[in-house]
């Protein structure tokens, strides 16, 4: 062999090795010698299953951790994750199911749990919403009127679609339910927990709240006539084939999940945000208290938020956390701002001036990030298109009314025709007040200084934008709700961008961009997190173990890979998504 034949064979042998040693399968092998513990996941019908998700639960502990299979059918968990003990172990991949098995952890010894899966026998228990959506037969058009949010007949915020498809009722059943439904409180979930005097149960076992006073979009003949046919009335077994959405792959099989149980039955978690010192927090959706979570300890300590309107409903949708830490309070029933200190532990208040205590039934949302501006803190999401500003300082509070502005629009301008009623709000750095408008299409700008509005069409029409965060460089991102989308609005040059969910019928909720240019949301129905890279349109889909009601989501950027973190508003719980790369 000549020098230059060995020099070129050395060198092809030095490749082959670093690639067997830089290749993702052989690290996870390697990985899993490390592991606390490990095994393969195969079926009689598929052979050895990637992107199964194998949960964990060590006895008495108040958190689960849950990893993926990968293509292999390998699952393993590292051993920095996983205390010596004994471990209930359980799987979610639809169509499949196994029996509770239980795994005896040791210290520095790989624990091996080989799991065969055999079919299941209830398919359509194990379905998603979006799962649900996607198996009934007709056009997307006759769907939608479920699938919007509870203000426009988003039907699921009260129910589960699983149980519509299984009832009976006809369509004059599905009248009198249907106009039940749509009067349920938006914090109404199942099962019923009805321990407040503002609250009543209706003979369907739904909590509902006294909310005489909501304007709802109702439900027509149309929509009843539909549900027959897609139910039991008629047949004995559902005459359409039940669909599901792909499992995890690929990249999307690379996570850790830990799931946080609150201590509190019934808690529902509602906004989930960290505050600087690494203190997760969360508001609650139907009862009065804001918790802490310590993620290294499991700890959670809540304190009671002010109730400052008796005999109104309890329950916050937003809050945010400042540079310093302080919690600032949208009160949503209670109708007010309030401010909270953690060092202190003290809560400030500023209620509505009696002028405006008849008229208004809610404040819903706050924008208090760049309050250093002007000295003043947004309030929106009150009925009838009102939203306000607080001037902290004096204490006075100003209405910006969103239809009195309509009159202002040009002669046939477009906007002037549309429903509105704007949702989340946002602000940028000016502190600008941004509305996203969940009725149409249309993010609205209101301008600090003068208060005039602006209206910005999104490209899709009736995209139903529903919530987002503007980024350091004035870059709002959003989800649009009714159209499977995220979008970008650049308040500076005035332009969009939208991309696709993969999985129809998600229901992205919210939408916020990591320090690595990700954007990450999450699937009301789907039970699914997305993470976009905006310059390439690839989007990853990681599944949650369990049913998973996202609401608003938040990315730690202090991590590398950053961490994820949303609140599970039916599950008591939070959650920690750690994608690995």
């Amino acid at each position: 062999m000549t020098s230059g034949i060995r020099t070129r064979f050395l060198a092809a042998i030095v490749l082959i090795l670093a690639a067997m040693l830089f290749s993702p399968d052989l690290g996870r092998a390697q990985s899993s010698a490390a592991a606390a513990l490990t095994g393969r996941i195969s079926s009689q019908e598929e052979g050895t299953m990637e992107g199964v998700l194998v949960t964990v639960r060590k006895e008495g502990s108040p958190f689960t951790i849950t990893v993926a299979s990968d293509r292999q059918g390998r699952y393993s968990f590292p051993q920095n994750r996983l205390e010596p003990g004994l471990y209930s172990l359980n799987i979610r991949a639809v169509g499949y199911e196994i029996d509770l098995v239980k795994v005896e952890v040791a210290a520095e010894k790989a624990a091996t749990a080989d799991l065969k899966l055999r079919r299941t026998k209830d398919l359509a228990a194990q379905l998603t919403d979006a799962e649900w959506f996607l198996s009934w037969p007709g056009a997307r058009e006759a769907k939608m009127p479920f699938f919007r949010d509870p203000t426009y007949k988003h039907f699921n915020g009260c129910h589960t679609i699983e149980e519509m498809a299984r009832s009976r009722y006809t369509p004059d059943g599905f009248d009198t339910v249907l106009q039940r439904g749509a009067g349920c409180d938006d914090s109404a979930v199942p099962p019923a927990r009805d321990d407040a005097a503002a609250t009543r149960q209706d003979a369907g076992g739904t909590t509902r709240r006294n909310v005489t006073d909501e304007t709802r979009e109702p439900f027509t003949r149309k929509d009843s006539e539909y549900l027959s046919t897609i139910n039991l009335s008629k047949v004995s077994k559902w005459e359409y084939s039940l669909k599901m959405l792909p499992r995890p792959a690929g990249r999307a099989t690379r996570m850790v999940v830990t799931e946080y149980d609150l201590p509190r039955a019934g808690a529902q978690p509602h906004d989930v945000v960290m505050a600087p010192d690494g203190m997760i927090w969360y508001a609650d959706f139907g009862k009065q208290f804001i918790g802490k979570l310590d993620p290294k300890t499991a700890k959670v300590v809540e304190y009671t938020v002010p109730t400052i309107r008796p005999g109104h409903n309890t329950g916050m949708n937003n809050y945010q956390v400042d540079e310093q830490g302080n919690l600032w309070i949208a009160m949503f029933a209670q109708a007010g701002l309030a401010k909270f200190d953690p060092k202190t532990e003290k809560f400030q208040v500023w209620g509505l001036p009696k002028e405006l205590q008849s008229s208004v039934r809610r404040t819903v949302f706050v924008e208090a990030r760049y309050n250093a501006v002007d000295g003043k803190v947004w309030l929106g999401g009150g009925q009838e298109g009102q939203n306000f500003r607080v001037d902290l300082k004096s204490g006075n509070w100003e209405v910006f009314d969103e239809k009195s502005h309509l009159l202002d629009l040009p002669k046939g301008a477009r906007a002037a025709s549309r429903p509105h009623a704007s949702y989340s709000i946002s602000s940028d750095s000016k502190n600008n007040l941004y509305l996203l408008d969940i009725a149409s299409e249309y993010i609205i700008k209101v301008d600090a200084k003068t208060l005039k509005a602006t209206y910005y069409e999104t490209p899709t029409f009736n995209s139903r934008v529903r919530r987002g965060n503007m980024d350091p460089q004035d870059r709002l991102w959003f989800a649009e709700h009714g159209a499977n989308k995220i979008g970008m609005f650049d308040t500076k040059t005035e332009r969009f961008q939208e991309w696709e969910l993969p999985t129809p019928f998600s229901n992205p909720y919210d939408a916020i961009l990591d320090k690595n240019g990700d954007v990450w949301t999450g699937g009301m129905t789907s039970d699914r997190i997305a993470r976009l890279n905006p310059k390439t349109g690839e989007i990853t889909s990681y599944l949650m173990p369990q049913n998973t009601n996202v609401r608003r989501v938040f990315v730690d950027n202090s991590t590398t890979p950053v961490t994820f973190w949303v609140g599970n508003n039916n599950k008591a719980s939070i959650v920690k998504v750690e994608p690995l790369d």
